[in-house]
This record gives structure tokens, sequence and C-alpha cells, in this order.
């Protein structure tokens, strides 16, 4: 095995010894491992190493950097047990830079509390965009209150939101919790000083959430020329679906009168998943007067609902581009819009947060068991009605609005 190199004294560089591969001839002496470097080799050969030179470069890049002492070489043997732990006597230098590679491979193989790969993508743009070029050169050990609040300032310069500082900084705190020793206790304990740090209060009253009204939701339908995209932008108004919720329905989550609509499933970047919490598996009932309208569109559907030419699902990125020719605001603007116009006819608030998929809030809402009563629900959903106008969705999309009761 290929050892690393002699760590240099800033903590920033490591470079291999003065060898040769035997596959490629290429000489390693001057190969630097940069936190960008390093990003490559990992992303070229995560999983299986696919030749003999990779296999040395990474073979010493476990879950956590290690690097060998400055005038000691790792046997072969030792190198293997290296990987398999934590070594305090080896891993006295280990930098943020790998291991924030290292620790987004691990989460997803993780069996607690598992993370959807949204939630992973989000939190490796968080690295590639901000920590790993301000603190990618840093010793895990070195990044403190003060190193966090450096990156902070430079954050808010920015102009960055201060939700999106708040959840950049959580990245930085659960990279540097993921250091720990063989019986799981952390490596670098850290007391966060948010004062200190200058963290921004998140006020949720202040935080920009658009939504639609219903003379702007019945002109997006009449501007949008395709069928599917008018079907999805209703469907998602009268229901309050998230919208990888909805390119990932199948015909047969309808019930056969399209009176309900059962969510088991979503879908992120083409593939399918399970929906985002448990309480996102529920059932949502339909007003009549959008339900017929759903029978003549699904009733020749055999598959998904909302899909290419080739029967793949939709992309979310292309739909939202229809979406921004009529409006620009985000899918979450429907959803939004539904639960305004529950609240503003009186459904009770245990049935509309089961339609909506939301937790329980109190105890009262486990108690409650009104969400098991069908024809109530079906009452309610006839009583609340849709709030908003349908425009007809015939082939080439023309014809006079429908105006639903909206009292």
């Amino acid at each position: 095995m290929y050892p690393c190199g002699t760590c240099k004294a800033e903590g920033t560089i490591i470079e291999p010894p003065n060898r040769t591969s035997r596959d490629s001839g290429t000489t390693l002496k001057n190969v630097r491992f940069n936190g960008a470097c390093l990003r490559e080799i990992l992303a070229g050969f995560a999983g299986e190493f696919r030749t003999k030179t990779a296999h040395r470069l990474t073979r010493c890049l476990p879950d956590t950097i290690r690097c060998a002492p400055a005038t000691s070489r790792i046997p072969r043997t030792r190198g293997r047990q290296l990987k398999g732990g934590l070594s305090p006597e080896y891993g006295a230098r280990r930098y943020v830079s790998p291991p924030g590679d290292w620790w987004l491979v691990s989460l997803q193989a993780r069996k607690r509390r598992r993370l959807k790969p949204a939630t992973i993508s989000g939190w490796r743009d968080a690295l590639n965009a901000w920590l790993l070029p301000n603190l990618g050169g840093k010793l895990r050990a070195d990044v403190s209150n003060k190193a966090v609040r450096d990156l902070v300032g430079k954050m808010s310069t920015a102009g960055l939101s201060a939700k999106t500082i708040v959840n950049y900084v959580q990245v930085v705190k659960l990279v540097v919790a993921s250091a720990v020793n063989d019986e799981g206790e952390q490596i670098y304990p850290r007391t966060w000083n948010h004062d200190f740090i200058q963290l921004p209060m998140v006020r949720k009253d202040k935080q920009y959430r658009p939504t639609v009204t219903d003379v702007e939701l019945g002109a997006i339908l009449s501007s949008t020329k395709k069928r599917k995209h008018v079907m999805l932008f209703s469907l998602l108004a009268a229901t309050g679906l998230r919208v990888r919720e909805a390119l990932a329905l199948r015909s047969t989550d309808f019930g056969p009168d399209c009176r309900v609509l059962h969510v088991r499933r979503s879908v992120w970047r083409g593939n399918e998943q399970e929906p985002k919490t448990s309480n996102a598996v529920r059932v949502v009932d339909i007003p009549e007067v959008f339900a017929s309208k759903l029978r003549e569109y699904v009733g020749s559907i055999n598959g998904l609902v909302f899909a290419t030419a080739d029967g793949k699902p939709l992309q979310q990125r292309n739909v939202l581009r229809v979406l921004h020719r009529a409006k620009h605001v985000g899918f979450h603007a429907f959803r939004r819009f539904r639960l305004t116009w529950l609240r503003k006819n009186g459904v009770p608030k245990d049935l509309e947060r089961y339609w909506m998929g939301h937790a329980p809030e109190e105890v009262g809402d486990l108690y409650s068991k009104l969400k098991d009563d069908v024809s109530f629900r079906q009452e309610w959903a006839e009583r609340a009605g849709l709030g908003f106008a349908l425009v007809h969705v015939g082939t080439q999309n023309a014809g006079a609005i429908q105006i639903v009761r909206v009292a």
C-alpha cells in the first residue's frame, strides 16, 4: 500500500511519495491532494476502485482522512486496520474536506433515521459552495467557534438568507461531530456559542412563502398549453400534494371513481422513493367536480399519470420551467393555496393535517379517528370544494372556463 506522505505544517496539502504506477507509468510525485483533487478522486472511484492506480491513491482514505506520522511508513496490514476503525495515534490529522465527502457517503448507508437523497444532495451543495472553499483546508480540530464565525460573516456579506446560513452551519457541526472513536464518542466535542458566532435568528414570520390567489391560479391554467401540465397544476391546487408525490402517481393510485387518491410514493430525479415522512402516506379525498375531470384524464392511462413520451416520470425542473412561463412561483404555492382554502372553509384541523400529510400537533390529533370515516371525509371535501376555476383540459386546451363554487 502507498501511505500518505508527510503532512505539511499548515495541514492543507498532502503529497504521496515518489512512486511510479506500473499500470500507467505516471509518476505520482507531484500529485497534490487539495480539497478539489480529493473530491474528483472520490467522485470518480467511489465504491469500486477501477484501476490499481486509483486504488493506491484512495486506499488510505477511509471515512475520516488519516495521514502517516512524519517519519513513519504504514505497513499494509496496519493500513487495513486503519480503514476499519478510528485510531487516535494515526487520527490526529483529520481534514474537513475529505471527511466531508466520506460523511455524505456514510449518510446513505446508515440504517437509523435514513435521509432522503434530496437532503443529502442539499448538504453536498452546501459543502461545495461554501464550506469546502472556506474550511476545506482546516483540520477538524481547528474548526472552532472562531472559524465558524468567520464563515458566517462571509455568508452574511454575500447576502445569504438567515435560514440558509443556519442550515449551512448545521452541516459544519455534523461534519465535526462525525469523528468518533471506537466507543462512539466524539473526538472533537464542541460547545457551539451562537452569540459569539453571530448566527442569525430565523424569523418564520419574515420568511418568504409565496402563494397564489384563485385569479392567479386561473391565469396559470389558462396560459398553460399542454394538457398534462394543466392537469398537474390543477391536481396540486385541488389536493395540496407535494410535487414529488404528484409526479410519482400511477393510475392505480386513484379509486374507481377518482374520488380518493392514495399517496404511496414520491419521485426524485426520476427515481421512486418513499414519501417525505410516514404521515405523507395518506388518502386524499377529491371533490366530484374535479374527480369528473380526473376520470376523463386517467381513464386512458396505464402507468404513470404524468409521464414523458417514453413512460418515465416528468422531471421536476422541466415542469418548473413551464410554470415559470405563467408565473414565477414554486410548486409549494399550490400547496399553500389549498391549505388556506381548507382553513377558510372551516375544515377540522385533524382532517386538514391528514389530507396535507402533516404530523399531529397534539395528543388529541392521535386520539381522533375522523380520518377513518370515509363518508365524513368526502362530505367535507364536497363542502370545501376547490376554490378556483377549472380550465377545459381537452387536446387543444381550449374552451370555456368552468367556475367552481368557492363559498
